[in-house]
């Protein structure tokens, strides 16, 4: 089993970025202005210590910018600020996001003698025309060149892709969600696109020349996405950006944002999966559905939402929801 981690963020904003992507206010997103340095991580480790329970791990993370498109120099100052915490055991390794288009084997080999474990890639898309159009200044084979490059240099790789991006389709999402599958990441991280103030595609929006990534949209194209990474056994770390007061108080001002994306998601999921197991049972009286007892109310659905749609769309007059000996995201059903 692999041992339980905990993650000590520091929030790198917009540092080292080359490029204005469209969909990006970093200060809304982190809810900070104020760049890192090297007493911001001696901050944070230190307000860390002693707080964790017994047998977890803790990891070092610099998010929020392109970690290694920042000038050495910095790079090295926030890098160095951690290692008396390693040295101490007070952390175990270090994580970093940063683009596609920062790493080579130079660098791989730098961080690796600081000590850093992870490296988390900004992929986004997969398809050359939606990076284009958000301003990415990539490409995708950029991508996979940096993802192989991370992989072989032994760290942990995490991708992240986005949805509902300027160009963006169902179509393109799955064929991102399929290239990223090929690369076989540790694990992945799903945005569907928020709209968030003072950003460019914000503008694009209220010009009319964006139509936003609605929240609906999101639950349907992750819908698509999520059983296609539990086929490939890569775990999705975080789907929808992380609620804050920033974003929940007007920052996000249309898009995908919603602080339970990823129970919406996986209650979809649930939803499609019923659909099909019961599609031999149309005009049933009564229909016992049986899921993994955590995944009760996810069944139901909002406002039993998914209750009644299947009852609607299969004509079965009530279906019954029990907690039943069966793994978690699986169905069995019975006529009662």
């Amino acid at each position: 089993m692999t041992p339980k981690r905990s993650i000590i963020p520091v929030f790198v904003p917009h540092l080292g970025c080359p490029n204005n992507c469209v969909f990006c206010n970093q200060r809304r997103i982190a809810g900070q202005t104020k760049p890192a340095c090297a007493e911001s991580v001696r901050l944070a480790l230190d307000g860390s210590y002693g707080k964790l329970p017994e047998g977890v791990k803790a990891q070092l993370a610099y998010y929020g910018g392109s970690f290694t498109a920042i000038p050495e120099q910095l790079q090295n100052e926030l890098l160095d600020a951690a290692q008396p915490y390693l040295r101490e055991g007070a952390v175990d390794s270090l994580r970093l996001s940063t683009r596609p288009d920062a790493i080579d084997a130079q660098t791989l080999d730098r961080l690796k003698e600081y000590g850093v474990k992870t490296i988390e890639l900004g992929a986004q898309s997969m398809c050359d025309e939606v990076l284009k159009q958000s301003g990415r200044g990539h490409t995708a084979e950029q991508t996979e060149k940096a993802a192989r490059l991370v992989r072989a240099a032994g760290f942990e790789l995490i991708l992240q892709m986005m949805t509902g991006l300027p160009g963006d389709s169902l179509e393109r999402s799955i064929e991102t969600a399929e290239r990223i599958i090929a690369l076989k990441p540790d694990g992945v991280r799903i945005y569907p696109t928020v709209i968030i103030e003072d950003t460019p595609l914000c503008e694009l929006w209220r010009r009319g020349e964006y139509a936003e990534h609605t929240v609906e949209q999101a639950v349907e194209y992750c819908a698509e996405l999520l059983p296609r990474f539990e086929r490939a056994r890569i775990p999705i770390i975080r789907l929808g950006l992380n609620p804050s007061d920033e974003l929940s108080c007007g920052g996000a001002v249309g898009g995908a944002y919603h602080p339970a994306l990823g129970e919406l998601v996986r209650s979809r999921v649930l939803y499609k999966r019923a659909r099909e197991l019961l599609e031999d049972m149309r005009g049933s009286e009564r229909v016992l559905l049986f899921v993994h007892p955590s995944q009760i109310s996810m069944m139901v659905g909002q406002h039993r939402e998914n209750i009644e749609r299947l009852q609607s769309e299969l004509g079965i007059k009530q279906i019954k929801i029990h907690a039943g000996d069966v793994p978690k995201g699986a169905l069995r059903a019975a006529e009662d």
